[in-house]
């Protein structure tokens, strides 16, 4: 079967660094804006986004810590919700650690969950469970579900190991897609829409204990290194609004309070905590194999 080339989508860094530099040259115009306006808070599908339960109690929970409405906002893709929040078009958002990467310069770490006590996770390779494959080489000839192409976990994961190798994505698989979706990865795999996929593995272990049917017509063939958790940013043009030091304390504080204690419980999460970037210097290095190696 010939290969599918890979296609990004058509946003380009430099479409939304031109969005930053019209907001950034009237940084006090954003800050009035922000504080007259509801907190926008984005979610992309790292987040488990389709539990309206959950989505009740988080909004709840920020909007009585922050102070004043919040607005929950989502998108299909990890890059649109970046290009807001890099634009200031959201007051913050939990992303993927990769896009953090590709914009620490315009943007400021709040939180990062813990999960099991850590603030990090891993990808996971995954193929039907009754697959004999002990190996990520036995996956060669596939087809291959990401999740999206701008996820650590659903694809960047995936693009260096094979970099690493001297191998591309068009040409170790048979023919790969993106779901939009970490959990329509498992849901592809398992249905047999895709012989392997690529997906983050807190996911991976979370739906275990939702749906625990589904995920067990999939297994992990292999597990990377750990990995700096998706995090909570906020554009550095809105560092002056007040309700970005509130939402950071409101993370913080989350396992001390009973609404916030549901909202984690919902997550299968410890809590949040205060990280620095270093964390994401395994993900940048990434980055980097992959622009070195192709």
């Amino acid at each position: 079967m010939k290969p599918v080339p890979f296609a990004f989508p058509a946003v380009s860094r430099r479409a939304v660094l031109g969005l930053l530099a019209g907001a950034a040259s009237c940084p006090s115009a954003l800050v009035a804006r922000a504080e007259d306006e509801a907190f926008k808070f984005g979610l992309t599908p790292v987040f488990l986004s389709n539990d309206l339960e959950l989505l009740g109690h988080l909004r709840s929970y920020l909007a009585a810590t922050i102070g004043g409405p919040v607005e929950l906002v989502s998108r299909r893709t990890y890059q649109e919700i970046t290009a807001m929040l890099v634009s200031g078009q959201l007051h913050s958002a939990w992303i993927c650690g990769y896009p953090y990467v590709q914009y620490r310069a315009e943007l400021d770490l709040v939180a990062a969950p813990s999960w099991h006590g850590r603030p990090v996770y891993q990808s996971y390779l995954i193929a039907a469970a009754d697959r004999q494959a002990d190996d990520w080489r036995a996956l060669k000839g596939d087809i291959h579900a990401f999740s999206d192409p701008d996820s650590n976990s659903g694809f960047l994961v995936t693009r260096a190991l094979l970099a690493e190798h001297r191998l591309q994505p068009a040409s170790f698989f048979s023919r790969s897609f993106y779901t939009y979706g970490h959990r329509n990865v498992i849901r592809a795999v398992a249905s047999g829409l895709a012989q392997s996929g690529s997906v983050d593995g807190y996911v991976w272990e979370v739906m275990r204990e939702i749906e625990p049917d589904l995920v067990a017509q999939t297994g992990v063939v292999r597990r990377s290194e750990w990995l700096g958790f998706p995090p909570v940013a906020a554009p550095k043009s809105l560092a002056h609004d007040p309700r970005i030091a509130r939402l950071r304390e409101a993370l913080l504080s989350m396992a001390a309070d009973p609404q916030g204690q549901k909202v984690l419980r919902l997550l299968r999460l410890d809590g949040f905590v205060a990280t620095e970037p270093a964390l994401f210097e395994t993900i940048a290095a990434k980055v980097e194999a992959v622009r070195r190696l192709g």
